[in-house]
């Protein structure tokens, strides 16, 4: 509806809703909070909830907390009642295997990305660690020693929290949130300007030596600008406009088109990608369009198709999946950005911190909101708070041992 010209009313948009199940171009999103009781008295829990964009881009429906309660407080709860706390990766696999509601093949994405975060936080309680580490050895990888760098978004107050991000000297930002022609400008000067306003305030505003990455989500709205072919001279002409403007920022576009479908959008990326290449500019690309499911990100990192895949954590279902699509990027020329969406809650928030630290990604999100501050905190407290644990219970058990 947004592309299609629904016009911005303050934080509401006018005109009618186009993607099933909405009743309004903006509208609440919904969360179905899971607490699992453990034998042992202790209660754990899971949010289950699903990106802002739902429907969209070849993800699952939106979510409604009240269609989705009774398949969580009965059929899930019954498959899980008696299990032990302990084994994460059969209760997972567990999960992941219930059919879906309505002839779907699986619970919706929402459904399995809450619960399973409430199945992780009471394997780490039963194991007597952080879910960060439960999570790695799971997955098989080392986890992070150092907070993973965290990427703010802005939402549409793009300027006052652009400036919030500089002064705490935040590594990844703004997001910005030019998802219409009229945010990125008719021929995309709106973003050059933007882009140019960035290092001009962090250099006045941030830490010495302050160099955060820039990465600004376009929704598709630079190829409704410009177009296909994606590796025309005029496209190419005008990423370089952006190298230009970021000056010795790095800079990264997150979903420069949305061409309809996955083999499209991975043609039109790896278009792109290897016409900046070949001409020298500096761009990365971020893939979010129907880079979905596992599945999706096997598809884009096998392609090349991007520089940067997001790993949208509500659209993998199970939070182990997440972990797994980040790993599969380990040894390719592709680098793993945690990603999700302001729509979630703070308990998802800081389960999703740990699968950040468990792989070692490259960039996490901060959510949940677009307020900026409240996600920072959430998700740079809780990494540092799972490794100052961590630190701390590897120290208990080396004197122990010795």
């Amino acid at each position: 509806a947004i592309k299609g010209g629904a016009r911005q009313d303050g934080f509401a948009y006018d005109g009618a809703p186009v993607t099933p199940g909405f009743d309004a171009v903006r509208e609440a999103g919904e969360a179905l909070a899971v607490e699992l009781d453990l034998s042992d008295g202790r209660t754990v829990s899971g949010d289950c909830c699903a990106v802002q964009y739902s429907g969209a881009g070849g993800r699952d429906p939106l979510f409604r907390a009240d269609r989705y309660r009774p398949v969580v407080g009965d059929r899930v709860a019954n498959a899980l009642e008696g299990r032990d706390a302990g084994e994460f990766s059969t209760n997972v696999a567990e999960l992941a295997a219930m059919p879906g509601e309505d002839g779907r093949e699986r619970l919706h994405t929402a459904v399995r990305y809450g619960v399973s975060q409430a199945l992780l936080a009471a394997a780490a309680h039963a194991a007597g660690e952080t879910r960060a580490r439960t999570l790695a050895s799971h997955l098989g990888t080392t986890p992070a020693t150092e907070p993973v760098p965290v990427f703010g978004q802005s939402g549409d107050d793009r300027y006052a929290n652009a400036e919030k991000m500089m002064i705490k000297g935040v590594p990844v930002l703004p997001h910005g949130l030019f998802n219409s022609v009229e945010k990125l400008g008719e021929h995309g000067e709106g973003l050059r300007e933007y882009v140019a306003w960035l290092v001009e305030r962090a250099s006045e505003l941030g830490p010495a030596e302050y160099r955060p990455r820039l990465h600004l989500d376009v929704y598709g709205v630079i190829g409704d600008v410009l177009g296909a072919p994606y590796d025309r001279t005029e496209v190419v002409d005008y990423f370089q406009s952006l190298a230009e403007a970021a000056g010795d920022h790095p800079i990264q576009i997150e979903g420069p088109m949305d061409v309809g479908g996955r083999a499209e959008q991975i043609h039109a990326m790896t278009e792109l990608r290897d016409a900046l290449a070949d001409a020298g500019v500096d761009v990365d690309l971020v893939a979010d369009e129907w880079c979905n499911t596992f599945d999706d990100v096997q598809a884009f990192v096998d392609a090349g198709a991007a520089d940067v895949v997001q790993v949208k954590t509500p659209d993998l279902g199970g939070i182990q999946r997440s972990g797994e699509a980040v790993r599969y990027c380990d040894g390719t020329d592709v680098r793993a950005y945690l990603g999700g969406t302001c729509n979630e809650t703070a308990t998802s928030a800081r389960a999703c911190a740990h699968v950040a630290l468990a792989t070692d990604a490259f960039q996490v999100l901060a959510k949940p909101g677009m307020g900026f501050d409240e996600g920072y905190m959430i998700v740079e407290n809780e990494m540092r708070r799972a490794l100052a644990r961590d630190h701390a219970d590897r120290s208990t058990r080396a004197l122990a041992n010795d």
